[in-house]
């Protein structure tokens, strides 16, 4: 009987030693004065997060009491983003999964609660936003270093693997600049041990990394895989105006979509669209506020999901 009760105890240990814990993260996503903004804690460097436990009674509802817990910003639209699962994510002995969701709201007044922070997704990912053309990060610093670390591979094979895959998600050697491979352009860096997640083991000789704030254990690249979504989705779904107050003119619309996908567009083509579409519809007033002529004030036209669930944005770029 000792003996039966000693291996019972080792194998209460590893249970212990192997058990996984499930957690429920949210990408939060605001557009204010023209840029995408998302809800953080910690200084900015984390994501609203905590344990989904045992008196939740679903996911979602889970999510969004620690979303309002630690920020005090309620949830509207959600949408379940990815599970991330990898054994070495957090750094921890115990494996930890973490449900992602996507969340939009509309931005209301950031400063109504001391809890909140919200941040510019573009200072994670200052390469990201091409709505003044190529950013000059990408020019003068992550091209020559992403040419440098592919050059550095002794097998050819691999040298030109890595070149390849520089150009084609950075859009190097004239390729086009596809604003949806946020993700992988993300975990290009950091193969490369170019951005500061990569780079945490201590090592003295890691490079240095490029512009671009670093948040804790893998939560930029859950923002980089909701970034990727929503520029995605807002082509073919009308989730954009989940971002938009009741009342907008289509220049804010077209300014949100613009602050979305780090893109500008062409401003007479995307009106045609919209209109084409029956996104939207006029409600007979207009606004100053645009500091020139009255513009007229539109709303969304929610009939539309019904009818129409393909509908979306579109992106008629502007040409560079």
């Amino acid at each position: 009987m000792e003996h039966q009760a000693k291996v019972t105890g080792k194998g209460r240990a590893a249970g212990r030693a192997n058990a996984v814990k499930a957690d429920l993260i949210a990408v939060v996503v605001a557009v204010k004065s023209s840029d995408p903004y998302v809800l953080t804690i910690g200084q900015a460097s984390a994501l609203p997060s905590g344990p989904f436990e045992q008196d939740h009674r679903s996911l979602q509802s889970g999510l969004r009491g620690w979303v309002e817990q630690q920020t005090g910003q309620p949830l509207g639209y959600i949408e379940q983003l990815y599970t991330f699962a990898d054994r070495d994510r957090v750094g921890a002995e115990e494996r930890v999964i973490s449900i992602s969701y996507l969340a939009l709201t509309r931005d209301e007044d950031p400063a109504a609660s001391a809890k909140r922070c919200w941040a510019s997704w573009y200072d994670y990912f200052p390469w990201e936003d091409h709505r003044s053309g190529m950013p000059a990060v990408v020019l003068e610093k992550l091209r020559p270093r992403l040419r440098e670390w592919a050059d550095s591979a002794d097998d050819t094979a691999v040298r030109l693997d890595r070149r390849r895959r520089a150009a084609v998600t950075f859009g190097f050697d004239d390729r086009a600049w596809n604003e949806e491979l946020v993700l992988q352009r993300y975990e290009l860096l950091y193969e490369a041990a170019l951005v500061e997640e990569a780079t945490r083991s201590g090592d003295s000789a890691a490079p240095t990394p490029v512009p671009g704030t670093s948040m804790v254990a893998d939560h930029r690249r859950i923002l980089a895989t909701a970034i990727a979504r929503l520029r995605s989705k807002i082509k073919y779904r009308p989730v954009v105006f989940e971002l938009m107050p009741p009342l907008f003119t289509l220049l804010q619309l077209q300014r949100t979509v613009e602050a979305l996908s780090g893109r500008l567009i062409n401003k007479p083509n995307f009106r045609r669209l919209i209109e084409q579409q029956d996104l939207v519809e006029k409600t007979g007033e207009a606004t100053a506020e645009t500091g020139g002529r009255p513009a007229q004030l539109y709303r969304f036209r929610h009939a539309i999901i019904d009818e129409r669930p393909g509908a979306g944005t579109k992106l008629p770029l502007a040409r560079a």
